[in-house]
């Protein structure tokens, strides 16, 4: 074999293979056209034989060559008989436009010209790389190594067969999958005691975008929005853009409480399964109070069944759209919790006039959703994947729930809180002495990360309270990590009583 020219070059050029990654052929292509595509490789320039690739990236010859036949027929680059491969100047390259500064000339005033700053939302923030600490005590996040990676990548593969494709490839005019649809009323709807009919289900991009929906819908200016306090901030925000008043509604250990704030409501939205983020679930009698009164008062709930089926003591109430009698509740919930959450996958009940509202309000926003995920997710209930995920995840959050409990009591005595029956976090109340937001940067820096309690609440005064969550971290660093958050936590008492 002849020395490659540049040798130096291409090593750098080329990725290294990783095994672990995507296969081989996809990170080599990848580079090669990331290199075409932003002029490192320019066009004319002689490109390595296929033997030669092979030995510089650590890839098999065919493999090489297959790469080179592939990016020849699309366009990257250029076969010469006997001589080799060439880039090919048909594919354009991209152009990368100057960045305005700030101070040029006659700029408009952002500032002035958006209607809804930033500044005013509270958000959750957690830190860039946080799947990387050690022990991620968050909540909302799935755990990979629970999910059947082999059985949702045949439902994949199933999708992508050709009868397939030709179901969901194309532009519609805003309809959902039937399979989707038909396997959630007969599969996941039943286990929450709600039946429905096809017109009254809408898909959406996950909870959030059917709460925004809902807001585009029902909220004006001045329309009076029951929120829960605590409870979930990115409702609140998206309530909040729609300029509605926002009430806060308090929460007991029963739930939603029935209080003079909530006669006030036009709407009400509330996390009845397990309360967003204390955990509470709302007891039969204060869902029955709670629907008589929005008969009373005139009023529609929305129901945010976040959570619904990671009871592991006790049978699961009800959803409280399966008991409404008076159709006053709108019911959204997620695929994506259990699945993953990157999936997007969420859907509406609602009566069959809310629901062609929001088909066309959704429309007006991504016209439809992605109809590849919704034909996967579908094959995966019908084939029984997801009750089997649905009770290994029962499963093992009981577990993580117990140990959770059990680290607590032993090393940090004095916190306060409720055992979980279901859901994933432990919502804790923490001693006065403690700055709350120096303990999270110290545990941060030990590779411990939790989420503050204040943004769940609708004032920003320091609150005394943080969610541990255990969806995402292992058995056996539960223990571990509590005693590292409890050794933290009396350095920071034992320096409050000296001062």
């Amino acid at each position: 074999m002849h020395t490659t020219e540049h040798e130096l070059m291409w090593r750098q050029l080329l990725p290294k293979p990783d095994r672990s990654a995507a296969p081989l052929q996809v990170q080599l292509r990848t580079a090669l056209v990331n290199a075409v595509l932003d002029g490192r490789l320019p066009e004319g320039l002689r490109l390595p034989s296929g033997r030669e690739l092979a030995t510089l990236t650590g890839v098999s010859r065919n493999t090489a060559v297959l790469v080179y036949d592939r990016l020849v027929s699309d366009g990257y680059l250029e076969a010469r008989p006997r001589d080799g491969y060439y880039v090919c100047g048909a594919i354009g390259r991209a152009e990368v436009a100057p960045i305005a500064g700030s101070s040029a000339p006659n700029a408009p005033d952002w500032g002035a010209r958006t209607s809804h700053p930033v500044d005013t939302h509270r958000w959750l923030d957690r830190p860039a790389g946080w799947q990387q600490f050690r022990y991620p005590f968050v909540f909302g996040q799935f755990d990979p190594s629970l999910f059947p990676l082999s059985d949702w990548r045949e439902c994949s593969r199933q999708a992508l067969e050709v009868a397939a494709v030709e179901s969901w490839a194309q532009d519609g005019s805003g309809g959902d999958s039937a399979l989707l649809i038909d396997q959630l009323i007969r599969r996941v709807l039943p286990r929450r005691g709600i039946a429905a009919t096809p017109d009254q289900v809408l898909l959406t991009l996950g909870t959030q975008h059917g709460l925004y929906l809902l807001a585009d819908l029902f909220v004006r200016p001045e329309t009076v929005m029951g929120v829960e306090d605590p409870g979930y901030m990115d409702a609140r925000n998206i309530f909040m853009r729609r300029e509605a008043r926002i009430a806060p509604l308090p929460v007991g250990e029963f739930g939603l409480e029935i209080s003079n704030e909530l006669k006030q409501c036009h709407y009400v939205y509330c996390t009845p399964s397990h309360q967003c983020p204390t955990g509470v679930t709302m007891s039969t009698d204060r869902r029955l109070a709670l629907l008589d009164h929005a008969s009373r008062y005139d009023q529609v709930i929305f129901e945010d069944d976040y959570d619904p089926e990671t009871q592991y003591v006790g049978q699961p109430l009800p959803a409280l759209k399966a008991i409404d009698k008076c159709d006053r509740v709108i019911y959204l919930s997620s695929l994506s919790k259990l699945l993953s959450p990157g999936l997007r996958l969420g859907y509406i009940v609602a009566p069959a006039k809310v629901i062609e509202q929001l088909r066309v309000a959704r429309r007006l926003m991504i016209r439809q959703t992605p109809g590849n995920n919704q034909i996967a997710a579908a094959k995966f209930i019908q084939q029984g994947h997801y009750d089997r995920l649905l009770h290994v995840t029962r499963q093992t959050l009981s577990l993580r729930a117990a140990a959770l409990v059990v680290a607590i009591r032993r090393y940090m005595p004095e916190l306060e809180f409720t055992e979980p029956h279901g859901g994933s976090s432990l919502w804790v109340r923490m001693p006065t002495r403690v700055d709350l937001l120096a303990l999270r940067a110290a545990c941060i820096a030990q590779g411990l990360l939790f989420d503050p309690g204040e943004p769940f609440f609708l004032s920003a005064e320091s609150q005394r309270y943080i969610r541990i969550g255990f969806s995402s971290i292992s058995l056996n660093r539960i223990e571990p990590g509590v005693e590292v958050l409890g050794k933290i936590l009396e350095g920071f008492s034992a320096r409050a009583r000296r001062h």
